[in-house]
Parts: structure tokens; sequence; C-alpha cells
């Protein structure tokens, strides 16, 4: 009878240790462009924004790539790898962006806007 209550225990509480898993939180600079005109992505069609993280490219949920400029500009997501302060999760191969802000290019002037002079 104690077997019995101790592998009830073990098993719940194996249960509730696995339901319990959190998603890690990802919080980094990464590459952002078109996955379908830049990174080469192939299961959707269109343009959809999407990031890379460690030589793996992700589709990014909660942002739209028309939000960050004219995707197809000189300097838009279509043309161009830009880089991309995030914060979010993974789930099933997709970044749920958080946060999402796309760093201005090399050599990009730029003014007051972000509250600060040159």
């Amino acid at each position: 009878m104690k077997k019995i209550i101790l592998i009830a225990f073990l098993f719940t509480a194996t249960i509730i240790n696995a339901q319990e898993k959190k998603v890690p939180t990802i919080s980094q600079t990464v590459e952002a462009s078109c996955g379908q005109c830049k990174f080469g992505m192939t299961s959707k069609k269109g343009c959809d924004l999407a990031i890379r993280i460690d030589n793996k490219t992700y589709f990014v949920d909660g942002v739209n790539m028309n939000s960050q400029g004219d995707a197809h500009g000189h300097d838009g997501m279509c043309n161009v790898v830009r880089k991309a302060q995030v914060v979010g999760t993974i789930k099933d191969d997709r970044f749920i962006a958080s946060s999402f802000k796309l760093l201005p290019m090399e050599g990009e002037k730029h003014d007051e806007h972000d509250g600060h002079k040159h």
C-alpha cells in the first residue's frame, strides 16, 4: 500500500512539474527582415516579418512588417536585413513579440527623434 501511495505521489509531482515549465523570454538584438525575400523562408507566400536568432529564422507574431516603414523602400525589410531589439518568446516555431524596436542602420543619420542631440 505504501508503494502505491508513493508511486501516486511521484506521478502527481511529475505532472505538476511538467505543467509549470515556463517558456524562456528572449531579450536580445537580432537580425530582422522579410522572411521570404531575405531569409528564404518558404512556408508562407507573400512578405512577412521574420527574425534570425542563432542562424534559425522565425516568423514574428505581434508586429506588422509595414509598421516598420515601407517594406519595399530602399531600406525596407524586403531589401535589407536590419538589426532589431526584441523581447518575446518562441512558440510553435514562431517568435511571439512583446517588444520590437527596429534599430537605425549603420551610417544612418538621425536627429533628435530619439530624445538626444548630436
